[in-house]
């Protein structure tokens, strides 16, 4: 931590050149600080800033709309940057957060800064954050504060910031108020420095959230429209260290030691040893390719990154309980993080499964059972080059299994209808609106997936050749912030279309996310809303279980929730266009012309049978497969 000593103005050396250029008037600390902090993030490689306003904030505002202003109006010394301003601090950094997502996709790891007042606004970064955190994602966080000497007298907006996220950020520095003092600009360029490093993973190998807590002193307001001139004394432009080596380094083993030096994939008797992928969030292309070299069946989560081609296995979760297929299963390897389904998560706790983890960056490493035998941080070569292979027939045992598991779902779900209007309403089921959503997916979109059943129903019945782009906030599975998150992925990749499908009780828990001031840039987006008015996923859980004790009187107040809200209402009090669907004639077309700007497609989604038919799904689907072997 840094202190706050004002020094006697009189012992003070020379003003440096590189700090307050004589032919310019003196500015306010607090301006010709915020100033200098702008033009380091953009030095080193920060592009957007989100920005909830305030006031101890203003000197980073008033820099930041400088520094969003056209070529020909930026005043000298200013960078260009991107700026998004949000009135909800929570969605600012789910913003961030998904703009940040958008850089990743596209292959650069490069953070993407939120700024807040003091106060309350820090705290509701916090679910941010957290997925931050989990997701690895790198989110520079700005947070203006009360001077120190105002801190813990009961000044207005004034609370403990220092340390509020605790192990939640990869750094975390309390920088003091400015005076003007010699050097103070050097100081803060190399703080800037270290929390880019920091929120990089550049040394690391474990990139995420950073918290620069900063100080202001009154006055706040520009005294001249004078930038400083652009500097490099304090900037370091820090090196990245590969990710593999990193998390090597960072695991207690020496950076450069080849893998194969580590006693992985261990002989099970005679044989090929029957082995899946297991391709959770993030794992990433690497995964397909470990899968299509060795002949092994690749069990993929949508938003894994390798939701297709050949070795894919529809429907894989139902499956695990087959003798003859995850009954076989001799050795699983996993890459990115496993989240979505339990007959996973009982595979990968059995003690008679090999589990080897592929962990290529952060401290931690996805082992939620604890049955890991080996974590490595990059696959062994042997594996890479296809030189381990599978029994005979294994690949296409599984193969043969997902296309009868997927025909059966689908015999089930053309069953039911298209979803016309009955005495009971328009309804159309969670997996067939997922299966249209999958099918109007292009490999050049982009799908920003809801928890709860939506991402588990994409998971159950998508079957892609080429998949889109699938991302989610899957590091803590939470509801928070996906319509922000979704509105900073469509800011970040314009040159894509971008939906995103998520359910009611999301929707509504973030639908301040639709605003967006009249100033501020139009992200083009479709929101499609599954509709079931409150939370079914807890009806296939063991919360809805209708031989539980006072199921009816309690289930549906504290876990299904209704709540009757009239979404075309509230989309029109937002200016967001709206479009009501109850049928799939009707819902393929919605979906696959989504227009310029941000729109809802509602589609109502039946909730009370939801247990019902996820029970008849895996019925249809066993005797599919058991046939399918004969």
């Amino acid at each position: 931590m840094m202190a706050d000593v004002t020094p006697d103005p009189r012992e003070q050396p020379a003003v440096h050149a590189d700090e307050q250029p004589a032919e310019h008037p003196a500015e306010h600390p607090a301006v010709h600080a915020a100033r200098v902090l702008v033009q380091a993030v953009a030095a080193l490689g920060v592009t957007d800033v989100v920005l909830a306003p305030g006031s101890r904030s203003a000197p980073l505002a008033y820099a930041l709309a400088d520094a969003a202003r056209t070529d020909e109006s930026r005043p000298a010394g200013a960078p260009a940057l991107r700026l998004h301003v949000r009135v909800d601090e929570r969605d600012a950094g789910f913003l961030a957060l998904g703009l940040a997502k958008a850089a990743q996709a596209e292959g650069a790891l490069r953070p993407v800064a939120v700024v807040t007042t003091s106060g309350t606004a820090v705290a509701n970064l916090h679910p941010a954050v957290l997925e931050a955190h989990h997701s690895g994602l790198p989110v520079l966080l700005l947070t203006a504060d009360r001077p120190h000497e105002l801190r813990g007298t009961g000044a207005n907006q004034t609370t403990e910031q220092v340390g509020i996220f605790g192990s939640s950020v990869r750094l975390a520095v309390d920088v003091p108020a400015p005076t003007g003092r010699p050097g103070e600009d050097r100081d803060l360029r190399r703080t800037v420095s270290r929390a880019v490093a920091a929120a990089t993973g550049a040394r690391t190998g474990d990139p995420g959230p950073v918290h620069l807590d900063l100080a202001y002193r009154d006055p706040l307001v520009p005294r001249t429209a004078h930038w400083p001139a652009p500097s490099p004394a304090g900037l370091s432009h820090v090196g990245v260290r590969g990710a593999v080596d990193g998390a090597r380094a960072g695991a207690g083993v020496p950076a450069g030691q080849a893998t194969g030096a580590v006693p992985v994939v261990r002989s099970r008797g005679r044989g090929a040893v029957p082995t899946v992928v297991v391709a959770g969030d993030g794992a990433g292309p690497e995964a397909r390719a470990l899968a299509e070299a060795n002949g092994w069946p690749l069990l993929a989560e949508p938003s894994s990154g390798v939701r297709g081609g050949p070795h894919a296995i529809g429907a894989y979760r139902l499956l695990l309980d087959e003798e003859r297929l995850g009954g076989r299963v001799g050795r699983a390897v996993v890459l990115g993080r496993p989240t979505l389904s339990r007959p996973v998560q009982r595979l990968l706790a059995r003690e008679d499964v090999e589990v080897l983890v592929v962990a290529p960056q952060g401290a931690d490493w996805p082992d939620a059972p604890r049955n890991a035998a080996d974590v490595l941080t990059e696959v062994p070569a042997r594996l890479r080059q296809g030189r381990v292979g599978a029994p005979a027939g294994w690949l296409a045992a599984w193969q043969a299994a997902g296309a009868a598991a997927l025909a059966a779902i689908d015999e089930v779900l053309d069953a039911q209808g298209d979803g016309r209007p009955s005495r009971a309403g328009t309804r159309v089921s969670g997996p067939a609106l997922a299966r249209a959503v999958a099918a109007v997916s292009l490999p050049q979109d982009a799908l920003v997936v809801g928890s709860s059943n939506p991402v588990r129903d994409l998971d159950l019945v998508a079957r892609w050749d080429a998949a889109p782009l699938v991302l989610a906030n899957r590091g803590l599975a939470g509801i928070d912030g996906t319509v922000a998150t979704a509105t900073g992925v469509a800011l970040g990749l314009p040159h894509r279309r971008v939906r995103a499908y998520l359910g009611d009780l999301t929707f509504l828990h973030d639908v301040g996310g639709l605003l967006r001031g009249s100033l501020e840039l139009q992200a083009d987006l479709q929101l499609v809303v599954a509709h079931d008015d409150g939370g079914s996923i807890f009806s296939t859980l063991e919360h809805g279980d209708p031989s539980h004790p006072d199921r009816a009187e309690v289930f549906e107040r504290v876990f299904g929730t209704p709540h009757g809200v009239d979404l075309a209402a509230l989309c029109a009090a937002y200016g967001v266009r709206h479009v009501h669907v109850g049928d799939v004639e009707g819902l393929l077309p919605a979906l696959a012309a989504p227009g310029v700007g941000t729109s809802v497609v509602e589609v109502r989604v039946d909730r009370a049978g939801r247990r019902a038919l996820m029970e008849q799904l895996a019925a249809a689907v066993a005797v599919a497969v058991r046939a399918s072997s004969l």
